[in-house]
Formats: C-alpha cells, structure tokens, sequence
C-alpha cells in the first residue's frame, strides 16, 4: 500500500518527461517506478492512507495551477519592473510558519524559492529565513502575510 504513491509519482512523471505514452514508454515507465517505488516509499511515505486520499490529490492539483498561473505570473512580473526600475530593498527576514508536517515546511520552502524574488536561505522548526528582493517589513507576522500565508493554506491541504 505505501509504494502506490510513489508508483504513481513515478510513472506519471516519467510519461510527462517523455512526452510518449507508446507500449515501450509505458512499460519502461511503470518498470523504473516499480523499482523506485520500491526502494524509497517507506522513507517517502509516512501515512499510506492520507497519501491515496484523492481530495488531497485534488488539492495538489488546484495548487499547481494556481501556483503556475498566479503566483509564478505575479512574481515574475514584480521582479521585472524592479528589474527595470532598480527600485529593491533587499533583506533576509524571519517568517513564522505554521505548519506541523516536515512535507508541509518543504513544500512551502520550495514554492518561497522557486517564486522569483525570494529565497529561503535557512529553516527550523518555527522560522523560515527568506532573502527577500524588496522588504516591505522586518515583522514576522507582516511578512508571512505577503510572503508565505497563501503557501501554508495550500500545503497544509495537502500534507496536513
């Protein structure tokens, strides 16, 4: 039960990447993710049944999109008007996150990092430290506001 979501990861990525669903693909795809899924789901899995649960699968969904339409599309578009316009106020600022999960913390670190302007430079237990391209405050609270409250809603969807 614990390696069908990593079977699934596995074989879905790896049909994206190819760009191919022809018999050879399909079965090479779902032979390298037997053995993958294998070898890592009982360090990947911790709770088999809330990993199959498909409203979490929907969330994850609806969180790509969102990710890739509205948040990625506003960030870009912020950096290149400071790009342009030279106007940053850099700074490394403290973020609380409320999250419990270690795949809540992680999920929302990378969409900090991968969203331009901002970068999560160190993480414990209760903080996320972002390199932030223009600081509009150094409170904790204020800056989980604009930087990561959207993330966490998401991920605690997901994961929690």
């Amino acid at each position: 039960m614990r390696e069908l979501p990593v079977f699934l990861l596995v074989l879905g990525a790896y049909l994206i990447f190819t760009g191919s669903a022809k018999p050879y693909d399909l079965v090479t795809g779902a032979l390298v993710a037997l053995v993958i899924s294998a070898l890592t789901s009982k360090y990947l899995v911790k709770m088999p049944g809330k990993a199959l649960n498909p409203l979490r699968w929907l969330w994850a969904l609806i969180y790509f999109l969102w990710y890739m339409i509205v948040a990625e599309v506003k960030a870009h578009v912020d950096v290149i008007v400071r790009i342009f316009t030279g106007n940053v106020r850099p700074a490394i600022v403290k973020v609380p996150v409320n999250l419990a999960s270690d795949y809540s913390k992680m999920l929302v670190a990378n969409s900090i990092t991968n969203t331009p302007g901002t970068v999560v430079v160190d993480v414990d237990d209760e903080y996320l430290y972002v390199n932030w391209i223009y600081a509009t405050t150094d409170r904790p609270e204020e800056a989980r506001e604009r930087i990561s409250k959207e993330f966490e809603k998401f991920a605690s969807k997901i994961f929690e």
